[in-house]
């Protein structure tokens, strides 16, 4: 009954519907990356990966060429749902699924990318097939995951297997067009950094705040949006806040949020023990 609840309320905010029986088939694939891979481990959280998502659209929201793209060419503002099962989606293909699967999703996006240009709200011109723009969308949110995983998940990772994360995600970011990407936890912060001259917090920008923080949902679901609305908050980097004019968060707010967010997790990874990751290593494996 509560498993129920807890699969019909992911739902109302990602969409989706049943199990995903489409990553069970061939057997034998391994996909992209295979079940040994760090970004098997981390992707496999639905906790972490949406915290991480929230924060990653609002550093991505910073960069006005970027959030031109969107603006122009999505229908995100009317469909924020829509636009979050959208990218859920794309990972979950190009982490979990079959080669083909995989293949087939990359190469439909890198295709409507094709189609997204135009001037920016500075009468820039932008094009989604930018490697610079493509770069950006990639690193903050590879980074927005890893920090959600370490902050909310709980589960210590070594050095060595954080590198070997971003180094996974250079692969899959080349093939959407990304160009001189790091492959390591460090460079990858220090690259992000790189971009702060470039950003910019207008109205555009402060609508997607507005938009995350009061997230289109029924009355079940509203508290559950909220937390982790709040949390993808709180998993940005220190160095936005200020940029947003806004208060960093105190240790409190953090501490609360996260005991919060422990406490719902628990109900939830139970209920999604038998998702995507659970059915692709079927597959892997037989």
């Amino acid at each position: 009954m509560l498993d129920d609840l807890i699969r019909k309320t992911i739902r109302e905010m990602i969409g989706g519907s049943g199990p995903p029986v489409a990553f069970l088939t061939p057997k034998g694939d391994r996909g992209l990356f295979g079940p040994e891979s760090i970004a098997w481990k981390v992707h496999a959280d639905f906790i972490s990966m949406m915290i991480g998502g929230i924060s990653s659209l609002i550093l991505q929201a910073l960069h006005p060429q970027a959030l031109a793209g969107v603006w122009d060419h999505s229908s995100f503002r009317e469909d924020l749902k829509g636009r979050l099962g959208r990218t859920a989606f794309f990972i979950a293909a190009t982490t979990y699924g079959s080669t083909e699967m995989a293949n087939k999703i990359i190469e439909k996006v890198n295709l409507i990318h094709t189609q997204i240009n135009g001037l920016d709200e500075f009468n820039k011109p932008y094009s989604a097939t930018d490697p610079h723009l493509l770069a950006w969308v990639h690193l903050t949110e590879t980074r927005s995951f890893m920090n959600a995983f370490e902050n909310y998940r709980n589960e210590k990772l070594s050095t060595k297997e954080k590198d070997q994360y971003f180094l996974e995600m250079k692969l899959l970011g080349e093939r959407m067009g990304a160009e001189d990407l790091p492959s390591t936890y460090s460079t990858t912060d220090k690259t992000i950094r790189s971009y702060i001259p470039e950003l910019y917090f207008g109205d555009r920008a402060k609508s997607i705040l507005d938009l995350l923080e009061n997230f289109p949902s029924n009355l079940s679901a509203k508290p559950f949006i909220k937390l982790i609305s709040r949390a993808g908050y709180l998993n940005l980097p220190d160095w936005v806040y200020p940029f947003l004019n806004r208060r960093t968060p105190s240790n409190l707010e953090r501490f609360a949020v996260g005991k919060s967010i422990e406490l719902i997790a628990i109900p939830i990874r139970e209920a999604l023990k038998d998702g995507v990751a659970a059915h692709s290593l079927r597959r892997v494996y037989g």
